[in-house]
């Protein structure tokens, strides 16, 4: 059950909405002055009760006789922008799954104890909301979606940089929306190429430039490892270029992402178990899009471009046969050891179109390895590259926003391991340091003159079942992260 959320303003205390939403700090309630004194002694009742002490990340919807849902903060010490942002998703799971509630409002409390300012902490919160509240249902028989309003109560959230925050939030929320209805769909509905006649129907929407090279053109461009990786998918394989203009003069920040739109693994099958969620494949590539959608509707200064190499790896007669050797666009031999590693074959020719941008820099996203899980869970994303500065200015992004990074070494001595007996690199390591090995393997197709990263998102990407604080999908991490930074961002001196 689907709930678009909308904002709007309302004095304190005037507010006939169906549910309040407050605050609670080591076990504190913080409400805003306009709570009823009886509706704030029985919620006091039941926290002390409950023993609800309002950890970070939490939400609560006590039994009580008036609709109240919890949010908990932590402790100022404990904060954490991903810890609110969750905390209010699992605010908005909860109203998504209250099929009564219509309505609810929220005042900001005096006594609160954070060490944000409130119009960043309102936008999070408003993007969190809309987080929790979504779900995919489009090919559920009753699916029933009605829009959502919550009320900002007090002068506090009526000021006007929270409302420059909540318009932002706004344009997140519709544009991260959309594009998760795509990123969610499965693979026997959407294949490569409709993937790209949906990315042109997106440009024309918000005026981005738009290309498209198939099979053909691809060939004529000599993307070797690329047209690798499709072979053995009926399916031909494209590559897309969305590109927002931003102002003259700037340099372009190219966002490359893998939309592997399914992955058997190739001729190296993957096990049959949990194979289903490899639809998820190509959350990279809707991430670069969703990037470069936002940085259109937020009409951001700078440009940005993005580029999406979009196949299907499946086996079959035509399929790539492990010790295949390929060549990728910018001359390298590759030898295939195992066609399950086909997600860098694909970066690897997308990379050198963005090399070409002459950008600023690039940075690439994908589901890459499962190493990067057994790394840091699905708590952090992992980053790497050949620029520290390029690193902390994302690494600071996602700390904004909530979409944590950790930066793993991508030292010269890692390149040994893909070095190739009979290519010039090949697409497996020795089988330790998996995701650096990736890693490795993809810087060897950008010049160390030009800023270059790598998120792995295995770990981030989606969410396998349905949690506290999201439905089971596609979290399009880290979009939110790339648009904040394409705010920021400045040159390399």
């Amino acid at each position: 059950m689907n709930k678009p959320i909308t904002f709007k303003w309302a004095p304190a205390g005037a507010s006939r909405a169906d549910l309040r939403v407050g605050l609670v700090q080591e076990g504190r309630l913080l409400a805003g002055p306009s709570w009823p004194a009886e509706e704030r002694q029985a919620t006091e009742r039941w926290m002390k009760a409950a023993t609800f002490t309002g950890k970070a990340g939490s939400a609560t919807c006590p039994p009580i006789a008036a609709p109240v849902v919890l949010i908990g903060t932590g402790p100022k010490a404990d904060f954490h922008p991903a810890r609110w942002l969750r905390g209010w998703a699992a605010a908005g799971r909860i109203l998504a799954k209250a099929g009564s509630i219509r309505t609810a409002s929220f005042e900001w409390p005096a006594e609160a104890e954070l060490p944000m300012e409130i119009a960043p902490l309102a936008g999070l919160a408003a993007e969190g909301l809309a987080r929790g509240a979504y779900s995919f249902d489009d090919f559920k028989k009753e699916s029933p979606e009605y829009p959502f309003t919550i009320e900002w109560q007090g002068r506090e959230l009526a000021a006007s940089p929270v409302r420059t925050a909540l318009e932002r939030a706004r344009i997140a929320n519709e544009t991260l929306r959309a594009v998760k209805a795509v990123a969610n769909q499965p693979a026997n509905a959407l294949g490569p190429m409709d993937l790209a006649a949906w990315a042109r129907k997106q440009a024309r929407a918000v005026g981005l430039d738009c290309r498209i090279w198939n099979t053909a053109a691809l060939a004529r461009e000599r993307c070797g490892a690329l047209l690798a990786v499709a072979q053995g998918s009926r399916r031909p394989a494209c590559l897309i270029r969305l590109a927002h203009r931003g102002r003259r003069g700037m340099k372009p920040l190219v966002v490359v992402g893998k939309a592997m739109m399914f992955d058997t693994g190739g001729i190296s099958l993957k096990p049959g178990k949990g194979m289903e969620w490899m639809k998820y494949d190509k959350c990279g590539g809707m991430a670069a899009l969703a990037t470069v959608l936002l940085a259109a509707r937020l009409k951001l200064p700078r440009p940005v471009i993005a580029y999406v190499p979009a196949a299907e790896n499946m086996p079959g007669g035509n399929a790539t046969r492990p010790g295949d050797i390929v060549t990728a666009r910018n001359g390298k031999s590759i030898e295939v050891l195992n066609t399950d590693a086909e997600g860098r074959l694909m970066l690897a020719d997308a990379l050198s179109f963005a090399v070409e941008e002459k950008p600023a820099a690039i940075v690439d996203i994908a589901t890459l390895t499962g190493a990067v899980i057994v790394a840091l869970g699905h708590e952090a994303t992992g980053v790497m590259g050949n620029s520290d500065r390029l690193m902390l200015d994302l690494i600071q992004s996602g700390e904004a926003v909530g979409e944590r990074l950790w930066q793993l070494p991508l030292w010269p001595e890692y390149d040994e391991m893909i070095q190739g007996t009979f290519a010039d690199i090949q697409n497996m390591g020795d089988g330790s340091a998996g995701t650096i090995a990736g890693g490795a393997f993809l810087k060897q197709f950008v010049p160390d003159s030009v800023p270059w990263a790598h998120l792995d998102i295995a770990g981030t990407a989606w969410l396998e079942a349905d949690k506290p604080y999201g439905a089971p999908g596609a979290t399009l991490v880290p979009a939110r992260l790339l648009a904040d930074w394409a705010a920021r961002v400045r040159d390399e001196d």
